[in-house]
């Protein structure tokens, strides 16, 4: 095996895979698995390319700072590289990334600033706008830029292309790219031009973006939202050149999420959510073939940054994406049914301590106090907070001492609009089916409820 100097020595040269337990139509589709690169993502690739071209240009100095805008897998990559040259690397982040990214990037040393991702282009709170003002603000700093960067699509040009190119064996009848910078897309695009000009691209693009309706129409729509992180703009990226892609698919978030869940079932590949995007058009792509093609999409980030969200079945149903049987009542308002096993709890005889860990680590602000399958009490972060303040020796007292036993019982039938009275008090309902305990319903599990109900119309919409 050959021996690397560097975890910079093992960025590219990622494993192919054909996928073989989904339905691929007539077609052979096969999988870069980008998410194999040492710091989880395609983005190695271009981190190490734009960080080596500002240093051979000298707009990169010894102990210099790096400052970019990213969605969190570019700013890996850039982290990662910096981390290994003696970089200092200022990130500026949209604040819909999941948390396991941006961990990733602390732990990496890069210092995180995190804005709205609810603002378009031209806003000075957008990121890519806040990033270039902070690069102007600080002394010696270099911005990245990936939308503009040619280093960006040349390392796709000079590496990811020949690569797919070799391990396919010269027959690639079509490439399935979703863009966030467009670096890969325009990067794949060049070189098949030059070995293989027949080859088809395909975009894959979440809905709310508004590349595959430029695609379609060469005119820009207004942008929307979407949960799928990495890839679809609000704008066409300095770098994307986007007139070799031949077709375009528009990708819900629920697509999206379903697919790479599926992946994972089917093929063992943990996926990020634009993999989901990207396989969900590969599929449609595979199945309306009318001819048997080999084709090539890639996984471009690991499943492993998404595990509390597209991975998480709470969240999925907190956002809407997986529904169970509506009931018309209460019950719809409970995101954690107790018969499910996912109603986190206390017993009376348990510590403050142990309380206090568990909100911690479920982000709760209050647990049921359980004793043979029923609630007897509440204990929130008030009640922990009263009994500590001036002796921290009160941790290890018993929760039955400072819970809270004067408990608000509701019935599936009980009207919303009292429901919503109680939560208004700061108070929580205790959801009593057929004399057993169902479920804790919060002023969160009201929030998540109302908030389907107004995405729902959208969702039917598409």
């Amino acid at each position: 095996m050959k021996k690397n100097d560097t975890v910079l020595d093992l960025i590219g040269n990622t494993p192919l895979l054909k996928v073989r337990n989904l339905n691929t139509g007539p077609c052979e589709l096969f999988l870069k698995l980008e998410c194999q690169n040492p710091g989880g993502s395609i983005k190695d690739r271009i981190g190490l390319s734009m960080i080596a071209a500002a240093e051979k240009e000298g707009k990169l100095k010894p102990g210099g700072t790096l400052v970019e805008a990213t969605a969190g897998n570019t700013g890996l990559g850039l982290a990662l590289v910096a981390a290994s040259k003696g970089y200092k690397l200022i990130l500026v982040i949209p604040d819909k990334m999941s948390q396991e990214k941006i961990s990733h990037l602390r732990a990496l040393g890069a210092t995180v600033v995190m804005t709205r991702s609810d603002v378009e282009k031209g806003h000075p709170e957008y990121y890519q706008e806040m990033a270039e003002r902070i690069a102007g603000e600080t002394p010696g700093a270099f911005y990245v830029n990936q939308f503009a960067n040619p280093a960006n699509p040349a390392a796709h040009e000079e590496h990811t292309g020949p690569e797919i190119w070799e391990q396919m064996e010269h027959r690639v009848d079509a490439l399935v790219c979703g863009v966030g910078s467009g670096g890969t897309l325009t990067g794949l695009s060049r070189y098949f031009a030059k070995v293989s000009p027949s080859t088809e691209f395909v975009l894959a693009d979440p809905a709310g973006s508004v590349l595959a309706g430029y695609v379609k129409d060469k005119t820009l729509g207004k942008a929307g939202s979407w949960f799928v992180e990495g890839i679809g703009e609000d704008f066409i990226p300095p770098i994307a050149d986007l007139s070799r892609v031949a077709r375009a698919y528009t990708v819900t978030d629920a697509e999206s999420f379903a697919a790479a869940r599926e992946l994972l079932r089917a093929e063992g590949v943990l996926g990020g959510s634009s993999t989901g995007t990207l396989l969900a058009a590969a599929l449609r792509y595979c199945r309306e073939s009318q001819a048997p093609k080999r084709v090539v999409s890639l996984v471009p980030d690991t499943g492993g940054k998404y595990l509390s969200k597209m991975y998480n079945d709470f969240w999925m149903a907190d956002q809407g994406f997986l529904k169970g049987e509506g009931k018309g009542d209460l019950r719809d308002l409970v995101g954690r049914p107790y018969g499910a096993g996912a109603v986190c709890s206390v017993k009376p005889d348990d510590t403050l301590m142990t309380a206090f860990n568990r909100m911690r680590l479920y982000e709760y602000e209050q647990l049921p106090v359980m004793e043979g399958g029923k609630v007897v009490g509440i204990i929130d972060e008030s009640d922990i907070l009263l009994a500590v303040n001036g002796d921290a020796g009160k941790y290890d007292s018993r929760v039955s001492a400072h819970m809270t036993q004067k408990l608000v019982t509701v019935c599936p039938e009980t009207p919303m609009s009292e429901m919503a009275a109680l939560l208004g008090r700061g108070l929580a309902g205790i959801l009593q089916c057929d004399g057993k305990f169902h479920g804790l319903i919060t002023r969160v599990d009201l929030l998540n409820h109302l908030r389907r109900k107004l995405l729902a119309p959208k969702e039917n919409a598409e």
